[in-house]
């Protein structure tokens, strides 16, 4: 075991050797560092961009001269130790990073789709966004399309990283602008377009922890006290106006459980929530609501108010034949929790005063 190991080292070295002597690599990597100072000095006014597109670089051309087969396995290794040599004072350029610039590169390369997507020059925005958020999106998104949907919500928003791996775990990506809806038939172009991306299908409601058999009222109790991250999950341009909101109709009261301006599609969002399976007879109320709201609240420079019903399950075609039984514009989307806890998980818990008297009898 301990030849093998010696005979292994020996080996690396010998193959390190031949690289440091191989004229193309060292000229090569003459011509990196240069790069490298050039952009270090560009750096100093657009770090970020000049960065990625210096990874980009740095990807591409690992790729194009088939690194690893023209100078063996020992090739990450020594370019790492070659350019941190060369650059002390900058960080990145450890072996996994190296490897992370090549599979960006490869990534965006699938079938020249990066021609038809982003040009031959890449774009501001793919520049701007940071390191980390990129390497969370490549190594994570199953499509060229898939990537460049949140590169473009992190420049629109301002995602954090965490966020964007939220929403990437979420599906966001598969769940934005596929909520069932009649916006074609009941909203003018271009809002009816706007509105359908704006609504998703299924709002991933995990933040909250519920119990089972929980009613309508503590889902609705539990969203308004996690207001911030519904918000994030309703997403951008949503804008919390109140819960219960009092309608009076004719001589009777009505209470819409959650209600939301949205500021880019200039309009009310009147929200229902359901915990069970969608019923036909819930869009009719909904209308009503809708209808309430346009007259008694909805200013004359405002779009028309649109209804959201967000229900636990529903069949796809009982839902759709009931929109196109109503000229109010309506989307209906499902959500989806962690799975709830037993009714009874709490009583199972020991009590903060049983947990003290173990302590005190070990």
């Amino acid at each position: 075991m301990e030849i093998s190991c010696y005979l292994c080292s020996k080996i690396n070295n010998s193959n390190n050797k031949l690289i440091k002597t191989d004229h193309d690599y060292k000229a090569w990597l003459a011509g990196l560092k240069y790069r490298i100072r050039q952009s270090q000095i560009k750096a100093a006014v657009k770090v970020n961009t000049e960065l990625i597109r210096m990874y980009w670089d740095l990807g591409r051309d690992i790729v194009e001269k088939q690194s690893e087969s023209r100078w063996g396995k020992g090739f990450f290794n020594e370019l790492s130790r070659d350019l941190k040599e060369a650059f002390p004072d900058m960080e990145g350029f450890s072996v996994t990073n190296l490897k992370y610039m090549k599979r960006m590169y490869l990534f965006y390369n699938q079938s020249d789709v990066i021609r038809h997507q982003l040009g031959d020059e890449l774009p501001e925005y793919f520049l701007s966004i940071p390191w980390r958020h990129q390497v969370e999106i490549f190594t994570k998104a199953k499509s060229v399309d898939e990537a460049l949907f949140y590169i473009h919500k992190v420049v629109e928003n301002g995602w954090s990283r965490n966020v964007l791996m939220n929403f990437i775990e979420a599906g966001l990506y598969k769940a934005e602008g596929k909520a069932l809806t009649n916006f074609t038939s009941c909203l003018p172009n271009p809002q009816s377009d706007l509105a359908q991306q704006t609504l998703k299908d299924p709002y991933n409601f995990d933040f909250l922890t519920m119990r089972e058999g929980y009613a309508e009222r503590e889902l609705e109790d539990a969203l308004t006290k996690n207001i911030t991250k519904l918000l994030l999950e309703l997403g951008n341009g949503f804008a919390y106006v109140g819960r219960q909101v009092r309608l009076e109709i004719g001589e009777e009261e009505y209470f819409v459980d959650l209600l939301f301006y949205n500021y880019k599609l200039r309009c009310f969002i009147v929200t229902e929530l359901k915990t069970g399976r969608f019923k036909a007879e819930y869009i009719s109320k909904l209308g009503l609501y809708v209808s309430a709201v346009n007259h008694q609240m909805k200013h004359k420079d405002d779009n028309p108010t649109i209804g959201l019903l967000i229900c636990k399950t529903k069949d796809e075609v009982v839902a759709k034949y009931t929109l196109e039984n109503t000229n109010q514009p309506i989307g209906i989307s499902e959500y989806q929790l962690v799975e709830s806890f037993p009714k009874d998980f709490r009583s199972s818990l020991p009590s903060i005063e049983e947990i003290e008297k173990e302590l005190q009898d070990e």
